[in-house]
């Protein structure tokens, strides 16, 4: 599996943008006002995943008190911090596109709906950030090539 391309999450953060610029545009009259409940979630993902990183980096870099740390685990937790990178960047486009929206439209509605789109774009943000510092420390760390040398020149290797 590769590293996160922040290409890649830039690029579904402005499509996102647009998207969320277009459906404000379209059918703000319709719409309810912006939720509260997504961007809780969004904020406790990002913690959840930041308690995780810290935890699994300590596991890896066997410090002190430790638990021994179960590879197949650091690979769920990779795979998680991949797919909450990309969900993070496609939600801080969609609420940075509505928030744009929401600041150039004068309704009362509108100003009412920007304290919620401000917190989709933080919540969003610490989700992508908390999502690549898990996948960071999902890594191995290098080892030695000094004892990898010694045990391939070792007697009955050939």
């Amino acid at each position: 599996m590769r590293p996160t391309n922040p290409s890649v999450l830039v690029v579904a953060a402005l499509g996102a943008a647009a998207f969320g610029w277009l459906l404000l545009s379209t059918l703000y009259w319709r719409m309810p006002p912006l939720p509260w409940p997504p961007i809780i979630v969004l904020a406790a993902l990002a913690v959840a995943e930041f308690l995780l990183a810290q935890n699994t980096r300590a596991r890896i870099q066997h410090r002190r008190g430790a638990l021994p740390v179960d590879a197949l685990a650091v690979a769920r937790y990779a795979v998680l911090a991949k797919a909450s990178s990309l969900a993070g960047a496609l939600s801080a486009g969609f609420s940075a596109g509505l928030l744009s929206w929401l600041a150039l439209d004068p309704t009362h509605a509108a100003q009412q709906d920007i304290p919620a789109a401000i917190g989709g774009v933080v919540s969003a943000l610490a989700l992508v950030g908390a999502a690549l510092w898990l996948e960071r420390a999902c890594r191995v760390p290098p080892s030695d090539r000094k004892d990898e040398d010694d045990s391939d020149k070792s007697p009955g290797r050939r």
